[in-house]
């Protein structure tokens, strides 16, 4: 076991129960929130897809898919659970701003950014977006491309997931060692006034003031939509009403620990898929 801080936040189990709190009888459809997801293109349609089922398996109640129309068109057959609104063209643009940001009003959280790619006016529309909302966001993915380009359009209720690379796009910054990785994502996290969660073997998060490092996770969730199941679990949280930082750390534990479950079974057979389906077990060992 890793020799912990003083003053850093060792996530476990225990992040689970002070996240889930047992649901009132009288409890409706929406009472814990409607999930927002912006992404896809013509190549990609599976991030989104990924975002919305691990949102639904860690608590949100709905989420509307907003993609390119053969994206959304794709997504709608994998599942009677998935809203899907097709917008026109390969990629997401200016041109569809308006409508998202319809959307977004009627939301609690929003998710952004996976298999979005990084055309220019893919890139200029994220910004817009983001300007504009007022719901917390994930970052993830071709999002954080965007943001990259103007940090002054992030805020507090932003929860950002970068991988390294991703980190040396948006900070500048190289991160070579652990401990010092912990005080870098700080600094960095409280310079752009937003939740940092940066994946990795083990995850480092924070928010400028808080620092928690999360052990769950495996070599073997190195395969394509990992990470989309991460930002929708984030997502899903932020919707539900939970604070950026802590819904960051119970998603950091929920989707590493539902890799562990996998990984004991199928090891390099792993699928992101098969993290969604797993989530169930790591939510009632709680």
């Amino acid at each position: 076991m890793r020799k912990i801080e003083k003053g850093e936040i060792k996530i476990g189990r225990w992040i689970l129960r002070k996240i889930f709190k047992e649901r009132a009888n009288e409890a409706k459809k929406g009472d814990f929130g409607k999930l927002l997801v912006v992404g896809g293109s013509k190549l990609y349609h599976g991030s989104p897809a990924f975002n919305a089922l691990a949102a639904y398996r860690s608590g949100v109640d709905l989420v509307f898919i907003l993609a390119p129309e053969r994206a959304a068109n794709i997504i709608a057959s994998y599942s009677p659970d998935l809203i899907t609104y097709p917008l026109s063209g390969d990629l997401i643009t200016m041109e569809h701003v308006k409508t998202i940001l319809s959307f977004a009003e009627k939301s609690d959280a929003l998710v952004i950014g996976g298999g979005m790619g990084r055309e220019r006016e893919t890139l200029d529309a994220i910004k817009e977006i983001l300007i504009k909302v007022t719901i917390p966001c994930v970052i993830d993915a071709d999002a954080i491309y965007a943001v990259a380009e103007n940090k002054e359009i992030l805020k507090k209720n932003f929860i950002l997931t970068p991988h390294r690379f991703e980190f040396k796009v948006l900070s500048g910054i190289t991160i070579e060692d652990m401990e010092e990785a912990k005080i870098i994502v700080k600094k960095v996290a409280k310079k752009l006034n937003s939740t940092i969660l940066l994946k990795g073997p083990i995850d480092i998060i924070s928010d400028g003031y808080r620092v928690a490092i999360n052990e769950t996770g495996n070599p073997y969730m190195t395969k394509g939509g990992t990470g989309d199941t991460l930002a929708g679990i984030c997502g899903s949280l932020l919707a539900q009403g939970k604070d950026a930082f802590l819904a960051a750390c119970c998603a950091a534990y929920i989707n590493g620990k539902a890799g562990d479950i996998v990984a004991k079974k199928k090891r390099e057979a792993l699928l992101a898929s098969d993290i969604i389906d797993a989530i169930p077990e790591v939510l009632k060992n709680r």
